[in-house]
């Protein structure tokens, strides 16, 4: 960033220049930051040949004319010769005047006297030798680019003033192609219809023909970069250092002592939010850092033992989200229908399990802004409503901090959740041993996960490791082989064993850690069949009365799962055999397509495929013809090129040598 900002005063420091100079970068990336606290000041301490240079500058935000951008110059230009003003502005720490203050402007300043009363110094005002200006958010202005950079390059070329262009070229590129795309639209179809070539047979697609034609015709890009290249002498490319940025951004919090001291604390916390949003926009999480501070507020108001690993979770949550939505990486949509903590762990849970693409976001969002961070309550649902609508909701504000008192807080959270949620060091040595004893009764009673009890296994091991509990690891491998065999009659499968055994925050090794783990295996291997059998009734039992029900949950829930291996043979046959004819050849083109996408996933219900065909030809020998023989004929000739999918591609054999 240094060696940035030497090139930029070298660029000032030049005797004579007849060029303006470029800084790129993407919005909200801290370009106008970096000018104010990098650029500027440093411009503005130089001097040269005598003088000292004097910075403009100006955002082109919103402008709609020229005479707008004139205007500015003007009173920017002339406070810098207001005694009493400057006088002001010095000892207030103003760099410019406020646009409402600019409107107030005594109008006597437009005709040459100030308000102290002294005339307008001319030799001041003719000298260009000292000023530099900054024109920021070219791409934001409402006047041609083309216009802008025209008149920029009057004061390049002919006065030889030093200019800084800030803007986002990706946008502007993108504003030159898109700026009248109607009306482009209807003369280039115009064109091409007088030319004979709307109804010309061609390989091109239409679209795509009069995309051409409006490039060829209002080819606004390549005029931007003949008078680029004419105006702009270097381009610099803004890679911020934002970890420095981010810090800046904390300092305006400075009022505020409990705020602060937390957003310090977790500065690292704040940088990898950040980053992992993928995004380089700093103006979306100062936002998001201002939404933070009025729930830090409320929730200190209200709530003020909340839990520290909880708010720790808000403030990630807050930047996460308002990314989420703000940077329009998805539509504000995929929030509302989640109503709490519980329906957004259910959600994951579904996405993992049945692979429902409507919730794969929920999941990629959960393993994304999460990732290494237990908490056992991640949504909010007063912070998703406050960022996208703008309102505090106080009832479900409330609503939600009785939960999370009720859940997380330390003082009325099970012994189990805090071993599994907390660092156990924060367990006071006069709790210690309750915990101990209150999470050994829990799991001798099955009152757990599975999940659950293989994690505090290794808690335990770890415990009795170093001393901080007196008990033979072989008895308490029994009592939790024990406790999952109990746990499992009433619990559901567990997808993704992998994530939550990476959750556990002690040391795990031992042949009895093993020893839990592939017991633990076992059992979720047959809360697995058990899940997809009940999976496969409900998804079956739909053939033949209710098909629109089945295909729907079929397309949704097991193109991509076995679930012919958890459905009896014969059953499946009855059904498909008293389905109408359509509805046959219907279910024959899903289960072709099902294999032709998903063939790694479907192998393990091959050995049934092959069972429901050999009924199917059992059924169908020596039957008369009729159009339902010829449907399960053909239905049975699909499933024998499903099966040959399957088979082990020999090898040619080598001819021996004669």
């Amino acid at each position: 960033m240094e060696d940035l900002v030497e090139s930029i005063l070298d660029y000032i420091r030049s005797d004579y220049t007849d060029y303006a100079i470029m800084l790129n970068g993407e919005w909200g990336s801290g370009k106008t930051y970096f000018w104010n606290n990098k650029i500027r000041n440093k411009i503005e301490s130089m001097m040269l040949n005598g003088k000292r240079y004097r910075t403009i500058y100006m955002s082109l935000y919103g402008i709609s004319n020229l005479e707008e951008i004139s205007k500015k110059i003007f009173i920017e230009t002339t406070q810098l010769m207001d005694k009493n003003l400057k006088k002001y502005m010095d000892i207030s720490g103003q760099n410019t005047i406020p646009e409402y203050a600019k409107t107030g402007l005594d109008m006597a300043n437009f005709f040459g006297v100030t308000q102290n009363g002294d005339k307008l110094d001319y030799g001041e005002f003719f000298s260009t030798d000292d000023k530099v200006l900054c024109f920021d958010d070219l791409e934001r202005a409402n006047v041609d680019v083309i216009d802008i950079l025209g008149y920029i390059n009057n004061f390049v070329e002919h006065d030889h003033i030093k200019t800084i262009i800030i803007c986002n070229e990706k946008e502007l590129s993108t504003k030159l192609k898109s700026s009248n795309l109607e009306m482009k639209t209807f003369i280039a179809t115009y064109l091409l219809d007088k030319e004979g070539d709307l109804i010309k047979k061609t390989d091109k697609p239409m679209v795509e023909r009069i995309q051409d034609t409006i490039e060829y015709v209002f080819d606004k890009a390549n005029d931007y970069e003949r008078i680029k290249e004419k105006l702009i002498g270097e381009t610099f490319e803004y890679a911020p250092e934002f970890n420095y940025i981010i810090s800046g951004l904390l300092m305006r919090y400075e009022r505020y002592p409990d705020l602060i001291r937390f957003l310090r604390e977790n500065t690292a916390l704040i940088i990898s939010t950040f980053n992992k949003s993928g995004t380089r926009n700093l103006r979306i999480l100062k936002h998001a850092l201002n939404d933070f501070k009025k729930i830090f507020d409320m929730v200190n108001k209200s709530y003020p033992n909340t839990n520290h690993r909880v708010m720790q979770t808000m403030l990630i949550f807050t930047i996460a989200i308002s990314f989420e939505i703000k940077a329009g990486k998805v539509t504000k949509d995929k929030f509302v229908n989640i109503n709490s903590n519980e329906e957004y762990k259910a959600i994951l849970v579904s996405s993992r399990v049945f692979m429902d693409n409507r919730q794969f976001y929920i999941k990629e969002f959960d393993n994304n802004y999460y990732y290494n961070f237990k908490a056992e309550y991640r949504f909010f649902k007063f912070i998703e409503i406050y960022v996208r609508t703008r309102i505090f909701d106080m009832k479900v504000f409330k609503d939600n901090m009785e939960v999370i008192i009720n859940t997380v807080d330390t003082d009325k959270l099970p012994g189990y959740k805090r071993l599994l949620t907390e660092e156990y060091w924060k367990i006071t040595d006069d709790q210690f041993d309750g915990v101990i004893e209150e999470v050994l009764d829990d799991v001798k009673n099955g009152r757990l996960k599975p999940i659950e009890i293989v994690k505090l296994f290794a808690y335990f091991s770890y415990f009795i490791k170093k001393g901080l509990i007196n008990y033979d690891i072989k008895m308490i491998k029994s009592v939790f082989m024990t406790g999952l065999n109990l746990a499992s009659l009433n619990a559901d499968f567990c997808e993704n064993v992998e994530e939550e055994l990476d959750q556990i925050s002690v040391e795990v090794a031992g042949s009895e850690m093993e020893e839990i783990i592939k017991y633990f295996n076992e059992i979720n291997s047959k809360l697995e069949d058990k899940m997809y059998m009940e999976k496969a009734e409900d998804v079956f039992k739909n053939i033949p009365m209710k098909m629109e029900i089945f295909y729907d949950k079929f397309a949704k829930e097991c193109m991509n799962v076995p679930i012919f291996k958890y459905y009896d043979t014969f059953q499946m046959f009855q059904r498909i055999s008293c389905a109408s004819n359509e509805d046959i050849v219907t279910i024959k083109e899903m289960l072709s397509e099902r294999a032709r996408r998903n063939k790694k996933q479907i192998e393990p219900e091959i050995p049934q495929i092959k069972k429901l065909k050999q009924v199917i030809d059992d059924y169908i020998d020596g039957k008369e013809t009729t159009i339902k023989i010829v449907m399960l004929q053909d239905f049975s000739i699909e499933l024998g090129k499903i099966i040959d999918k399957f088979k082990p591609k020999l090898l040619p054999q080598k001819q021996e040598n004669m």
